[in-house]
């Protein structure tokens, strides 16, 4: 009979590639606690309407790459393919507007698009993001951007990347820009691909985010979405950029960034590497003003981000980056089975002073039990045999320090209490 395999674009994650993910989501809850954000869990899978809707439906991700099926009543459903149409949704569903007039959310979880496995991407992958909303304010897109670098500050890598920032502008601008980019667009209306000319109908700023060599040189001298911001949007776009330089964070800005998702409005941006190769894009997002108002809430102003896990993961080890060493405290080896019993007692008392301990369970000979001591590379090992279950005693080996003690069993914790840490 075949093996079962996992499906195509998903991936088991091992315990030795857990313990690094664990690390991650550490540092990434305590940032966002540093910022005042407060966690938010979405279901899995939502009502397709609220992508179709949130996202655009002439973005790839709709068209092509969403996981739908109908259910049994009926109803379309999909797996989230992002998570920001989720918490929006969230925020109007349960009124999180009527608890305060500025929340601060942020997320971490599974995601699912069918488009084709490569390096970082996956058909099951793993996103955290940042949400705020109630404040139209630069200083509210700063925060965002302050977030994500000092997350990457934190991981040791801001030295690594590079912050491309742009404005597409109100309502306003984009309305007036639409017309004139379309005007200059339609001479060569014949020389896009298939896809840029169902965005050319659908929604051509999406086409400025084409990575098709002869679009990018047709599109070289297009009209620059600048020349169309109103006086808002240029005062909102020149005081973040003056706020960025207040906090030291370096920026460039890039006016073809667009973003690949309907909602954005003004502020867009990415954090990008060189170590991640032709899909350099690490996190990315932007504002969203119209987003909660589309989906039948109120008119409320929001913005927000999205790293991809494994994309960071990627990064980090590339640049060898030190994770934590999750290694047991103790290894107990008991040879006597009449001392199993003493051995399961002493261990549960030292996992309540949150000492972390294994012992084998194949009852193995002594050798071969130092053997796996050492590969878990703990620092003490804790054998009780013939001689010390008949004294009552504990034999420790302080394997750093290659010394040996024996101890009464009711004095073991007072070893630890002031040893472990010596």
């Amino acid at each position: 009979m075949d093996k079962i395999q996992s499906i195509k674009g998903t991936h088991d994650i091992l315990p030795y590639e857990s313990e690094k993910w664990k690390d991650l989501e550490d540092i990434i809850y305590k940032t966002c606690d540093l910022f005042g954000f407060k966690e938010i869990r979405t279901p899995i899978f939502e009502k397709t309407n609220l992508f179709l809707r949130g996202i655009g439906e002439v973005t790839d991700i709709v068209s092509k790459e969403m996981y739908s099926w109908q259910d049994r009543d009926g109803s379309n459903l999909t797996l989230r393919p992002e998570l920001t149409a989720s918490v929006v949704r969230s925020y109007i569903q349960h009124n999180l507007k009527n608890q305060s007039s500025s929340q601060r959310l942020f997320y971490m979880g599974p995601l699912f698009r069918r488009e084709r496995p490569q390096k970082g991407r996956q058909r099951q992958f793993h996103q955290f993001g940042v949400e705020a909303f109630g404040s139209e304010n630069p200083e509210q897109d700063v925060e965002i951007i302050s977030i994500a670098w000092h997350l990457l500050s934190l991981l040791g890598i801001s030295n690594k990347v590079q912050l491309k920032i742009n404005s597409i502008g109100s309502n306003e601008c984009r309305k007036n820009y639409r017309k004139a980019l379309l005007d200059f667009i339609k001479p060569n209306f014949n020389l896009l691909s298939e896809v840029s000319k169902v965005r050319f109908e659908k929604n051509p700023l999406r086409i400025l985010d084409t990575k098709n060599p002869k679009e990018i040189t047709i599109l070289s001298d297009a009209p620059k979405i600048s020349d169309y911001y109103t006086n808002e949007d240029k005062t909102h776009f020149q005081t973040i950029l003056k706020f960025l330089g207040c906090l030291n964070i370096p920026y460039n800005i890039d006016l073809g960034l667009v973003r690949g998702l309907d909602y954005y409005t003004r502020t867009v941006f990415e954090f990008t590497s060189n170590s991640l190769g032709a899909q350099d894009a690490l996190l990315g997002g932007g504002r969203y003003d119209n987003l909660v108002q589309d989906l039948g809430g109120k008119v409320v102003p929001g913005i927000g981000f999205a790293a991809g896990i494994e994309r960071l993961l990627l990064i980090l080890e590339a640049e060898k980056y030190n994770f934590k060493k999750h290694t047991p405290d103790i290894y107990f080896i008991c040879i006597e089975q009449n001392a199993i019993q003493v051995m399961l007692s002493l261990s549960k008392k030292l996992r309540e002073k949150n000492y972390i301990v294994v012992f084998d369970l194949l009852r193995r000979s002594l050798k071969a039990q130092m053997r796996e001591a050492n590969r878990f590379k703990v620092r003490y090992v804790l054998i009780i045999g013939q001689e010390e279950l008949a004294h009552k005693k504990v034999t420790i080996k302080d394997l750093q320090k290659k010394v040996q003690y024996s101890y009464n069993q009711s004095d073991l914790f007072d070893f630890f209490n002031f040893k472990i840490n010596s």
